[in-house]
């Protein structure tokens, strides 16, 4: 880059200030810019007048600085002087020229009330500040960077028009602006926090029927996948939710709303009231978002430490008035744990012959969500099974088979070695105590009989078909290490 040719333009106040004027333009020498200064370039014989009305409307000096104290800015107003015959030509040139980068006043000096110095012509511009030398040199990176056309604060790219205005997407929950208010609420601990959280879920809960699947001649799993796409902006939204909700926990029954959020999105799970004729996979893109919203929540809960949220979230049952039922439900969580029937169908369809496809697209939807990563989404769906299977073991009625939660993302746990991150961290008893809150346990005693469960199999390890897709919970949950220290 060459280097920039910059003209000082001043008043000769007093000796005191000509000496300023050569410390900063040496200052501005060291740092790349070719200063242009009478005291350097102005030569005996010369017309100071000519030479000052060159350096001004030379274009090959790209930037003008005018040290403004009160001289200057008098002789300025005046037009007398050199200073005087520079203010004609600046002030024309500023007002004439639209896109004016060349100049900018510089001030040195302040009135008794603290105002700048400040040619008429030059009021109402943003000037650069050198008069406070405890601010000078963070100042004076703000004179090299006007100098060199490298703010501080560049304008970014424009973006693209935000989905839900889009005329050409057909699906949109329309919580742009209720996200914004909410998300500001929380982090700012307002009091009107817990109704916006609760306008939110509203709104949510309200218009997901957007995102019904209608009948068309596709195929019906392609227009799932389609939809579960479309509907990730607002995951996301959801999901930078329920992190502020467990960082910024300001409300004291937010984990309450959040249960209460779910309990709405139950019938989504299943056939709307009234209709007659359907197929189980016709709610597969529900299902799947549902069952991908809950594994966040708990992800984003146990990630900032929100023990108090996750537990609620595991012990609380959740409330489904079923309309073609004969009694009002109350379901574990596991209600949200589901099979996807349209996901196993393209599996075959397509010949694609992965072990979960549903593990798959999970993984994959994981990448570039901010706050979480796919690892605390496994660690997530582990603690999920294990809470599932210690409530298991104490009850009768299910005493023998399958866990009711598949933890489907554990696939790709493979021969990973080592514990989660919560279950290393258990093995001081400290945390151990906190862990504890979200299995629903009162002592290792309880891990003591799962383990022993899954050793006679009266609780079966999940596995996927073969040795490498089978997972080992003693090593997953640091077992023998927990609350040893």
């Amino acid at each position: 880059m060459d280097n920039p040719r910059l003209f000082i333009s001043y008043s000769w106040s007093s000796r005191e200030h000509e000496q300023w004027v050569l410390k900063l333009a040496t200052e501005l020498r060291e740092n790349g810019v070719d200063v242009i200064l009478d005291k350097w370039d102005l030569k005996e014989g010369q017309d100071a007048d000519a030479f000052m009305e060159k350096m001004v409307t030379d274009e090959s000096v790209k930037k003008v600085a005018m040290l403004c104290d009160k001289a200057y800015m008098e002789k300025a107003n005046s037009r007398k002087g050199g200073v005087g015959t520079e203010a004609q030509i600046i002030s024309r040139k500023i007002y004439e020229e639209t896109d004016q980068s060349k100049f900018v006043a510089v001030v040195v000096e302040r009135d008794d009330e603290g105002k700048p110095y400040l040619p008429v012509y030059y009021q109402s511009r943003i000037y650069i500040d050198l008069s406070d030398n405890n601010l000078y040199y963070k100042n004076f990176d703000q004179l090299l960077r006007w100098v060199y056309d490298k703010p501080l604060y560049e304008k970014p790219d424009i973006g693209k028009l935000p989905s839900f205005l889009d005329e050409t997407k057909a699906v949109s929950l329309g919580t742009t602006t209720t996200f914004r208010r909410l998300i500001n609420a929380i982090k700012n601990g307002e009091e009107h926090a817990r109704g916006a959280l609760g306008e939110y879920f509203d709104v949510i809960v309200e218009n997901l029927e957007n995102f019904r699947i209608a009948k068309s001649d596709g195929e019906f799993d392609d227009l799932v996948i389609e939809n579960i796409k479309n509907f990730r902006p607002y995951r996301d939204e959801i999901v930078e939710v329920f992190l502020a909700i467990a960082q910024y926990n300001h409300m004291e029954d937010s984990y309450v709303q959040v249960h209460s959020f779910f309990e709405k999105l139950i019938p989504y799970l299943d056939k709307p009231e009234g209709v007659t004729r359907w197929t189980e996979w016709d709610f597969d893109n529900f299902k799947f978002i549902i069952h991908e919203l809950f594994l966040y929540c708990i992800a984003a809960f146990i990630k900032k430490g929100f023990i108090t949220g996750a537990a609620y979230m595991l012990n609380q049952r959740y409330f489904f008035d079923d309309p073609d039922g004969d009694d009002n439900r109350m379901n574990r969580f596991t209600i949200f744990d589901v099979y996807l029937n349209s996901i196993e169908h393209r599996n075959k369809r397509l010949g694609l012959k992965r072990f979960s496809l549903h593990a798959d697209l999970i993984k994959e939807r994981a990448s570039g969500v901010f706050g979480i990563t796919f690892k605390d989404i496994m660690q997530a769906d582990f603690v999920l099974f294990l809470r599932d299977s210690l409530d298991k073991l104490n009850q009768e009625e299910i005493r023998s088979g399958w866990s009711r939660w598949w933890p489907v993302t554990l696939i790709y746990t493979g021969y990973r070695s080592g514990p989660f991150e919560i279950f290393a961290r258990a093995q001081q008893k400290e945390y151990f105590d906190k862990l504890k809150r979200i299995l629903g346990i009162q002592n290792k005693t309880s891990i003591d009989q799962l383990v022993e469960a899954f050793s006679n199999r009266s609780i079966e390890i999940p596995n996927w078909g073969g040795i490498r897709t089978r997972i080992s919970p003693t090593d997953l949950m640091n077992y023998k290490l927990l609350a040893t220290i």
